[in-house]
């Protein structure tokens, strides 16, 4: 599966104009009857740290790192037993982790699909429609499973699945998604094998207008509420105002339109960042005169394994890396003055590298 994020809510709730803003791809804008195959965009992720690491070494390249967004058409209601919902579900199971944004404005020129502004009801609304889904797709999967209790061979995993599937279908008839369910080691490892949209990981996007990013809203306090009982991050964009700043051509333009809000950081900026987290992403660089480049990783890797996101030969031929961290390059100015301070390590195999290493890997072929 690919490490992206699906943008998933309800129709006319602005979805494709915050994949707009991020990719600056102009998407089709539609319902859920008439879109059948979602946006894609790749992301660069903004990094201060990139950016000052490319004025200490004035390379001839900067390459940041990335993070692919999809957006997916809207979902109405009973979508999941619409005609042609097999390939829209298909889409959001095919996403890591999930956006989902909720419509926290109110216009009159833009009909809600429930003829009124309620983000708990819309809410409600889509992880029901998903709820049923994996509904079905549980059912299917235990009636297979009654067949493999049969078989010697297969009776053990099969018990340990089903036993996971007790617990879970309740939840989904209420509509809660199967995340929700505590489940052992064991029981979350055997039900990927159902790939369930409601175990992914979601992060709220409360889509408002400019005094609900400036002071909040009573709509957008709903989704907070909402996501804070979840243990869910949630971030607050005008997508009005996002695609207004994506326009802008200079940083110094848009630093300007950020602080004429009383923002430091755009919703765009802060939803990347919570996304990229979300997927269990962090960053590692490499410096020098040719390139400055921020290198994507998972939690828990280990040096040879982010010796390897540069090239296959360095993770088969690692002997050592050469590490310091960002913050001490900042604080003593020069890579020679971190390496002066005893600030620069080597680390072996068993290194588990962290956000923020600066790298330098020795290997032999």
């Amino acid at each position: 599966m690919p490490l992206n994020c699906g943008i998933i809510g309800l129709p006319t709730v602005g979805k494709t104009t915050i994949f707009t803003a991020l990719t600056r791809v102009k998407a089709e804008i539609s319902n859920y009857s008439s879109a059948k195959n979602p946006n894609l965009g790749i992301i660069a992720v903004p990094d201060p740290r990139l950016d000052r690491l490319t004025e200490m070494f004035k390379p001839r390249k900067k390459v940041p790192a990335t993070v692919e967004f999809v957006d997916i058409a809207g979902l109405a209601s009973a979508a999941s037993k619409k005609e042609g919902a097999n390939q829209f579900l298909a889409h959001i199971r095919d996403s890591a982790v999930l956006a989902h944004v909720v419509r926290c404005f109110e216009d009159p020129e833009v009909p809600h699909v429930s003829n009124r502004v309620s983000p708990a009801d819309d809410i409600e609304m889509l992880h029901l429609e998903l709820a049923l889904a994996d509904l079905e797709t549980v059912d299917k999967r235990a009636e297979k499973l009654q067949k493999e209790l049969k078989d010697p061979a297969k009776k053990k995993d099969a018990e340990r699945e089903l036993a996971a599937y007790a617990k879970i279908r309740p939840a989904l008839q209420e509509g809660r998604p199967a995340r929700s369910v505590a489940l052992d080691a064991e029981e979350a490892e055997a039900v990927k094998r159902s790939f369930l949209i409601t175990m992914k990981k979601e992060i709220y996007v409360c889509n408002a207008d400019e005094d609900g990013v400036r002071a909040g809203s009573p709509h957008v306090e709903a989704v907070r509420r909402i996501a804070e009982a979840e243990g869910a991050e949630c971030v607050v964009i005008c997508g009005k105002f996002e695609s207004e700043l994506a326009d802008l051509e200079s940083e110094e333009e848009k630093a300007e339109f950020l602080a004429e809000l009383g923002l430091k950081e755009s919703g765009l900026s802060a939803l990347i960042h919570a996304v990229y987290h979300l997927l269990g992403l962090r960053t590692f660089f490499t410096a020098g005169e040719d390139e400055c480049r921020a290198w994507t990783i998972h939690v828990g890797d280990k040096a040879p394994a982010a010796a390897g996101t540069i090239h296959t030969d360095f993770e088969k031929g690692f002997i050592k890396a050469e590490v310091y961290r960002y913050d001490d390059l900042v604080e003593y100015g020069s890579e020679h003055a971190v390496k002066s301070a005893g600030k620069l390590r080597l680390e072996g195999k068993e290194y588990v590298v962290q956000d923020g290493d600066v790298m330098f890997f020795k290997f032999n072929i």
